[in-house]
């Protein structure tokens, strides 16, 4: 999911990490530090319409070493999430560095997610403008609920719940999604879906640029 552009990054310092809240935490997140960046899938990849398999096997050093690929590739794209689908690994896992809309930070993994939403009564259908690392260069308006859940395991097998209220319950729902095998354009209207792609179509070279040029300042 690629971060807003048409609002400043929240400045309250609170973070919570794996959901839990921490006094401090680092601007770079210690699994990018260890990570090598991938080649992020675009729309039209088959990799990308279909639902993601499970994961079986945890505390596994290939399974760290994806989740910290995943955390330095985000990063280098100016993300706020990204799932395994998005870097070609067909696996039910998603890494997050979101802001919500009080402020806080939130940073993390989770494997095996599943989406739970509040009952109808209970929360608020937002229209916010949306990107996706894997549509480059394209924004639009969807619509999504201002609270979720999901629910899943860490990287060692631990039981996980993760909740977020405005932009991050955005961000749960959009990397959710992609693991059933769907973007965002697929929540669009036929009219909008070609927008987008006229937007991704002007604008990728000049995104995949700058993901490089970050990537090269890196060293990586």
């Amino acid at each position: 999911m690629s971060v807003r552009h048409n609002r400043p990054r929240p400045v309250d310092r609170r973070v919570r990490v794996q959901g839990q809240p921490v006094d401090s935490y680092p601007a770079l997140p210690p699994e990018a530090e260890r990570g090598s960046v991938r080649r992020i899938t675009v729309v039209g990849e088959e990799i990308l319409s279909r639902t993601c398999q499970e994961a079986a096997e945890f505390g596994t050093p290939e399974l760290s070493a994806l989740i910290d690929d995943m955390f330095l590739t985000m990063y280098v794209a100016d993300g706020a999430g990204l799932a395994a689908n998005q870097v070609g690994v067909d696996l039910r896992l998603f890494v997050y560095d979101c802001a919500d809309e009080y402020g806080i930070r939130h940073v993390g993994h989770i494997v095996n997610p599943v989406l739970d939403l509040p009952d109808p009564g209970g929360r608020l259908l937002v229209d916010e403008s949306e990107g996706c690392l894997s549509v480059p260069g394209a924004t639009m308006t969807v619509p999504r609920t201002d609270r979720a859940v999901v629910r899943g395991l860490d990287k060692d097998g631990n039981p996980l719940v993760v909740e977020g209220m405005g932009y991050f319950a955005r961000c749960l729902q959009h990397e959710t999604d992609h693991l059933l095998g769907h973007t965002y354009l697929d929540r669009l209207s036929k009219r909008d879906r070609k927008d987008a792609l006229r937007q991704m179509a002007d604008r990728r070279d000049d995104v995949f640029a700058q993901r490089a040029i970050k990537a090269a300042r890196l060293g990586r």
